[in-house]
């Protein structure tokens, strides 16, 4: 395996395993675990050992060349106690405050094994509405959201960095200006990036130079209107200035979404490429597609196609077993995963392809 030195001292601070006589496996030693455990799930599927082992020499090789790399919990996971392999989750978070804090717990928990996690805090009813069981007033999302924030940063995720989080509010929530500049002091929120779900329904206002509705999410009320632009506006300027919030267009992605008949997407993963469901999992991996040129930098230059498809076949073979080869950290999370059978194969090196 090829490394730099840089890379070389990541690997060791981060990713490889103490063996059983206290020595440090080498990084050949690592990814010849992973390509190992994950292959091995094809005995599940009635592959015989022979084929097993054919398939661990092409997960290898497919390492070991740098064509493909999985992320980093399937490094440190796979053939550990822990076995969690993921590295994305999304947890849905009710209004009780039970269930505000059954979901930390779970966040918590999904940190310590090195996976990431999004939320929506859309379901939370506003600041200042009212609380019957206490006679009190809701505290709103934005101030759970920071409650998460400071559970975030007494675990290290995976034991080697703390927790990464996604937190998402709806752009009809009444805290919505709130949630907009919750992180324009840069000290603060540190460990989650926020985004807003953009609904049609405010795009229409945003073009028409209209009003939309602030809808309490607890009883479906009407709390006021807001001016669409200005809304608008002050999200672009914070966004200017600190890089927070992002958007997502929350009703265009269940429209898209292959499986909308069976489930309703709230948030996305903690880097926002990936819209899941609530409980939902995914396995990312990343092909390094600088390394099918054939001839780079000459005027012969061309991508091998064929090379490629042979190995974004492999991958996805690999990432459909990573599915099975996990421990899950929640039950509800393995039941999703294993129904859904979702994965993320990316591609890096675009600009050397």
């Amino acid at each position: 395996m090829r490394l730099t030195e840089i890379a070389k001292t990541v690997m060791a601070k981060r990713y490889l395993r103490l063996k059983p006589d206290g020595t440090r496996e080498t990084p050949d030693e690592m990814i010849r675990r992973v390509a190992r455990v994950i292959a091995a799930v094809d005995a599940q599927y009635g592959a015989s050992p022979e084929q097993v082992k054919a398939t661990e020499e092409a997960f290898y090789r497919l390492m070991d060349d740098q064509d493909f790399m999985p992320n980093s919990p399937t490094f440190t996971g796979a053939g550990t106690q822990l076995g969690q392999l993921s590295a994305c989750f999304v947890l849905p978070i009710g209004d009780s405050l039970a269930e505000i804090y059954e979901t930390m717990k779970h966040a918590a928990l999904i940190h310590q094994t090195g996976g990431g996690t999004g939320f929506a805090f859309s379901r939370l009813r506003p600041a200042g509405d009212v609380v019957r069981s206490s006679q009190g007033v809701a505290s709103g999302p934005v101030s759970f959201l920071k409650v998460y924030n400071a559970s975030t940063e007494a675990i290290k995720q995976g034991g080697t960095r703390r927790g990464a989080n996604m937190g998402i509010l709806r752009v009809d929530h009444p805290d919505i200006l709130e949630f907009i500049h919750c992180k324009d002091d840069i000290t603060q929120v540190t460990n989650f990036n926020i985004s807003v779900a953009i609904t049609d329904r405010f795009m229409e206002a945003l073009k028409k130079d209209e009003e939309y509705e602030l809808i309490n999410p607890r009883n479906g009320e009407v709390v006021r209107k807001l001016r669409a632009r200005d809304v608008w506006e002050q999200l672009i300027q914070s966004a200017w200035a600190t890089g927070e919030p992002g958007i997502i267009f929350i009703d265009r992605i269940n429209r898209r979404n292959p499986n909308r008949h069976a489930e309703v997407i709230e948030a996305t993963n903690p880097c926002g490429e990936q819209p899941l469901p609530p409980y939902g999992s995914c396995n990312l991996g990343s092909i390094n597609l600088a390394n099918f040129v054939r001839d780079p930098y000459t005027d012969r230059a061309e991508v091998d196609w064929d090379r490629l498809a042979a190995v974004v076949h492999t991958a996805v073979h690999f990432l459909d077993n990573v599915i099975d080869a996990n421990k899950h950290p929640l039950p509800e999370i393995a039941e999703k995963a294993r129904r859904d059978r979702r994965d993320g194969p990316g591609g890096v090196g675009w600009g050397g392809m």
